[in-house]
């Protein structure tokens, strides 16, 4: 007797100290909690360790068990098999020559792979995280990777049309509302369909080109959307190295990426950081506001609704006259929402809702009135947003999630209520025969009078209900003036107030640049972020009409080295562009001015910025955008330098009745491609040579036609000579000469001396000349362009027949600069004529050029 205890004792401890399975399971195999109970449910581990496969409970609760793996150093789980099945902890996981099951206590199947071909021969857990069961021949027949959960790792491929879907919490790993959807274009974040995030779309994430995505990876230095056959990067997120990263749907809604060091956790991205753009997070119906921080929020009630005192994120309408209806999509009880008993309630001026930015609203052109009447004949909506200025309404349909404080919104919501039915029934009395004969005739009467009374004061209360409904919409359209136009064009940005444009700039108090558009202005909103207002002071005929249709291509341009468009206002007459406040200023005033000189890595990172900016523009976006005045005044920095292309988009607001406007937004003296002259079709090349010529003022730290001592040396200005001897120089044709010398070192910008490499001179002057090569196709393009910074292409051949043209324009500039009478600048400068050609001999005649009147041309610097 004490021999069977003492046997089925050490029975019981060898089976609860069972060890850990190095990389390979066989059939016949059997885990459960218990049994690994000393490992917390691990039966299988990597090669090297990184990875377990277990039978676990998250969070150390003892009624949901999964089949799990688990970064082993952070004990995070990376997927799970039966997440929308938990078994307890007598649950098992089986495996056997037909493939993998998970059962609970009483062997019922819970989760298991498919049917294989082929008898199963291994299950193998790799060292990247990934399950792979094995036939005889070592041939895969099924892997978890390509079955994600909530989180994908390093060496994960993702593939188009794959979903991760987030969990409950951290201990429920089962199904919510929030996915991460892989799609033919971008990543999403979505609620109920309904997208709340792009990754396009954010500031740090680098859109290289348009083409059809097939799969997203992540490695140690960043996430890639690459293309099916993964020969280029569509869009890819730069993070900081690391030995270890995870990407995951939170249950909060929102995606992380989260690298480990150990236990240590970072996180090196999340995306929305305002919590109140996730659809829930503050339950239905229920008003996010931002808190003191913008990861923090504040949930509330919106006015004239109340929490339940059951469920705190449920918002109801607060007169119990009124209740919510329910979605004909979601419930059979669809006969309560006609249009004869359902009325709004108005949210707040400055509120919002998070899908009214991705998607495109149900009806244009539309009033108020007609976005109710649409929204009370459709048993699926529960609400809608309209936009006054474009006539927009978007229908809440099928569910209502939160909404949001945005001040800067110019939609206004109503929330449909159904109004409670009034009570009904006056049954006669079976005693009626005993009552006197008044009784009989008084009653009756009395019913009547009751019923009449009643039916008043019902007509009276929806009566003014709808007054108050008209009343609210009257006073909401009183900010549009009868000379507004109304536009129906998708994709605008936030549209302004006069007003609220007049308080946030101090009625245009701060004066912080000019242009050939108008004037720009600083400003604060009411959320106390800064933004530059650009007023458009030279709009066409032709522009006005068009104003909105091109502000609504800019608006949907989002990208980390271009200035961001908040919104617009076309108002009494007046046109204005909010843009993001670019702290710094424009590129001129720190490379021309007086101030510390820009170090050369700070000059490489704006060049390499400016040309992603351009790249995008030329072939990231949906609608290719040349830009035609690029420049270092359009060049804005930012913290840490920076840089962000401005003024993109605007060609076409500008009237072509007004040559001398047209020409200014066309270009600017001194970065005018040839092609600009010759009547020649212009394309994005000859947004390439502007930014050439840029680069090599980026190199010298000087315009590019300035003045020297006659020494030749370009370390003096000639406000430094006194009255020295002083010449003009036309820098590209001096930078052409010193490439043919290899003397790159002095083209340097003078202050820079000693701190930088031949070398490193020479990879930007090679890439600036490629740039300005007078045949627009010889150019490369700005994709191009930005791998050649970034060391990925190798360097263009500079072809010096293609700038022999320098030398004609240099000679000319040289001998047109200095008006006799005046020893000043002249208005005139010289061009070569179109229909001469050049070839290599520069001793060309004075009859071969065309004078033209820089004025003309592009007008004042």
């Amino acid at each position: 007797m004490d021999f069977s205890l003492l046997f089925l004792l050490s029975l019981h401890l060898s089976l609860a100290s069972a060890a850990l399975f190095p990389e390979f399971i066989y059939p016949n195999f059997t885990a459960t909690n218990l049994k690994f109970i000393d490992s917390s449910g691990a039966f299988l581990v990597s090669r090297n360790g990184t990875f377990r496969a277990a039978m676990f409970n998250p969070e150390a609760q003892q009624l949901r068990f999964y089949f799990c793996v688990i970064h082993a150093a952070s004990n995070a789980v990376t997927w799970s098999a039966n997440r929308d099945a938990p078994v307890s902890k007598s649950g098992s996981l089986v495996l056997t020559g037909n493939g993998l099951a998970v059962a609970d206590e009483h062997g019922s199947v819970k989760w298991s792979t498919p049917a294989f071909r082929s008898p199963v021969s291994a299950l193998q857990l790799t060292e990247t995280g990934n399950l792979v069961v094995l036939d005889q021949f070592n041939t895969s027949l099924w892997e978890s990777f390509n079955s994600p959960t909530d989180t994908v790792v390093m060496g994960q491929r993702l593939s188009i049309g794959t979903t991760l879907s987030s969990s409950v919490s951290a201990d429920d790993l089962s199904t919510s509302g929030y996915k991460f959807v892989l799609t033919a274009s971008d990543a999403v974040l979505q609620w109920r369909n309904l997208t709340y995030w792009k990754m396009s779309m954010d500031v740090s994430v680098y859109v290289n080109s348009f083409a059809t995505v097939g799969f997203m990876e992540m490695n140690q230095s960043g996430v890639y959307l690459s293309d099916h056959a993964g020969s280029s990067v569509v869009v890819r997120l730069n993070l900081p190295e690391t030995g270890f990263r995870l990407a995951r749907i939170d249950q909060s809604g929102q995606f992380s990426i989260l690298s480990y060091s150990g236990a240590t956790r970072k996180q090196d991205f999340v995306m929305p950081v305002e919590k109140c753009r996730v659809p829930v997070v503050c339950g239905t119906n229920g008003l996010c506001s931002r808190g003191a921080s913008a990861d923090s929020t504040a949930c509330t009630c919106p006015t004239g609704f109340r929490a339940t005192p059951n469920n705190s994120t449920f918002c109801v309408p607060s007169d119990s006259a009124y209740s919510l209806p329910v979605s004909c999509g979601q419930s059979e009880r669809s006969e309560s929402l006609n249009s004869s008993n359902s009325n709004y309630l108005q949210l707040a001026y400055g509120v919002d809702y998070f899908a009214n930015e991705f998607v495109a609203p149900q009806n244009y052109g539309v009033d108020v009135s007609q976005c109710r009447n649409l929204c009370s004949q459709d048993c699926s909506c529960l609400g809608f947003f309209f936009e006054n200025s474009s006539g927009s309404c978007y229908r809440l349909e099928d569910a209502v999630g939160s909404v949001m404080m945005r001040a800067s919104s110019s939609r206004v919501g109503f929330i449909k209520v159904v109004v409670q039915s009034a009570p009904s029934g006056f049954g006669g009395s079976d005693e009626e025969e005993g009552l006197p004969l008044a009784a009989v005739v008084l009653l009756p009467t009395s019913g009547l009078l009751v019923l009449f009374v009643i039916g008043i004061l019902l007509c009276r209360k929806y009566k003014k209900n709808d007054v108050e409904f008209v009343n609210s919409l009257k006073n909401y359209s009183k900010s549009m003036s009868f000379d507004d136009l109304e536009f129906s064009i998708p994709g605008l940005p936030l549209r302004f107030d006069y007003e609220e444009i007049e308080r946030a700039t101090e009625n245009f108090k701060t004066t912080i640049g000019t242009g050939g558009f108008g004037t720009v202005y600083k400003g604060m909103l009411k959320d106390k972020s800064l933004v530059a207002v650009k007023r458009i002071t030279n709009l066409g005929v032709r522009g006005k009409s068009d104003f909105c249709t091109e502000i609504g291509v800019i608006g949907s341009i989002h990208h980390l080295n271009l200035v961001k468009l908040r919104g617009y206002c076309a108002q009494r007459r007046q046109w204005l562009l909010v843009y993001e406040y670019m702290n710094r200023g424009s590129l001129d005033k720190t490379l021309f001015g007086n101030g510390p000189p820009l170090e050369w890595e700070e000059r490489v990172e704006i060049a390499l910025g400016a040309a992603r900016g351009l790249a995008y523009l030329h072939s990231g976006c949906e609608h290719k955008i040349i830009h035609c005045d690029v420049k270092p005044e359009n060049i804005l920095l930012h913290d840490q330098n920076q840089a962000k292309l401005s003024d993109f988009g605007l060609a076409k607001l500008l009237s072509r009745e007004d040559s001398s406007l047209f020409t200014t937004m066309r270009g600017t003296r001194g970065y005018l491609a040839p092609e600009w002259l010759t009547s020649s079709t212009v394309s994005d090349k000859t947004d390439v040579y502007s930014y050439g010529m840029v680069l090599l003022e980026i190199v010298s730290g000087r315009k590019n036609c300035m003045t020297r001592a006659r020494s030749h040396s370009l370390d003096e200005d000639s406000s430094s000579q006194g009255t020295a001897p002083c010449e003009f120089v036309y820098f590209p044709l001096y930078a052409l000469e010193m490439h043919e010398q290899g003397r790159y070192s002095e083209l340097v910008d003078p202050r820079l001396v000693g701190r930088v490499t031949s070398q490193d001179v020479e990879k930007l002057v090679r890439v600036a000349l490629c740039c300005v090569q007078e045949e627009p196709g010889l150019r490369p393009s700005m994709t191009s362009v930005v791998g050649m910074l970034e060391g990925k292409t190798p360097l263009g051949a500079v072809a010096i027949e293609a700038l022999n043209f320098l030398r004609f324009y240099g000679r000319r500039f040289v001998e047109s600069s200095v008006a006799p009478e005046s020893g000043g600048l002249s208005e005139v400068m010289v061009f070569p004529d179109a229909n001469v050609s050049h070839g290599s001999n520069v001793s060309m005649s004075t009859a071969a050029f065309s004078v033209i009147s820089s004025q003309n041309i592009s007008g004042p610097r």
